[in-house]
């Protein structure tokens, strides 16, 4: 195998996979995905790596440099943010190359809204609250399905991931009241998670915009809408003594 796409993890270098760490340490040749990777992950490169950041590259202009990489024998590569398969834009890439004959092996990674979830201390699947979680993004430039616009999503009330869509929180708020969240239901905005510069907003529907306009923020941010962030909930019943699965049987005397 001579081309790997490695999810980077969401910021912070040591969140790669150490799969990921160690083809990276290896590569010939590095594309990586611009400001959204942490440039300290190249630290890893070996010595004579050509390195290339494709935030000025066209899809073309990086499958010319995969496909001459493999020609020379060289090891590619390709350095994603987060997890590859969360818009990631890998798709095209490994079609591209699936033509061309060349194969590849993908590397998963740490998504930011796990890094999120990890920086609010909170769990996205709460009994009782929430059993689903939704990662979404607000429509822009990149068009999104009837049925998965904000308004229809926002139906179901559950556990929300928004991704890419920030710079449009006010807009965002609407199509979530619109859709059925109560506007008193708790946000949470995570810039930049796990990286040394993050920071945290929380507030409200009705809210969060002023609070998150004042506190600067603009882009590299996750939006967590959903009770799960501040509310009473029931205990899970995996460790409940009364409850017996596979590994451990029913305690009888905690029924009393």
């Amino acid at each position: 195998m001579q081309v790997y796409f490695v999810g980077a993890g969401p910021g912070d270098p040591e969140l790669i996979t150490v799969k990921g760490q160690r083809l990276l340490s290896r590569a010939d040749v590095i594309i990586y995905a611009g400001s959204l990777v942490n440039p300290a992950l190249l630290s890893l490169a070996q010595s004579g790596a050509a390195i290339y950041n494709s935030a000025s590259m066209t899809l073309d202009e990086v499958i010319a440099v995969m496909k001459k990489a493999v020609a020379e024998g060289k090891t590619v590569v390709r350095l994603h943010t987060g997890d590859p398969s969360i818009y990631g834009a890998i798709q095209e890439q490994m079609d591209a190359l699936d033509k061309s004959g060349i194969q590849y092996e993908v590397i998963p990674g740490v998504s930011s809204f796990l890094a999120t979830a990890a920086a609010l201390k909170r769990e996205y699947t709460l009994p009782e609250i929430s059993q689903t979680v939704i990662i979404t993004r607000m429509e822009g430039r990149t068009p999104v399905p009837e049925k998965e616009k904000l308004q229809s999503l926002a139906s179901h009330e559950a556990t929300m991931c928004i991704f890419l869509s920030v710079h449009m929180l006010d807009s965002v708020m609407q199509e979530l009241i619109d859709g059925g969240y109560s506007p008193d239901t708790p946000v949470a905005i995570v810039q930049k998670a796990s990286w040394p510069e993050q920071k945290i907003f929380r507030g409200t529907l009705n809210t969060i915009g002023k609070i998150a306009l004042d506190g600067g923020v603009d882009r590299t941010a996750m939006i967590v809408v959903g009770k799960v962030l501040d509310t009473e909930y029931a205990l899970s019943r995996l460790y409940a003594p009364e409850f017996g699965h596979l590994f451990r049987p029913a305690r009888e005397d905690s029924k009393q």
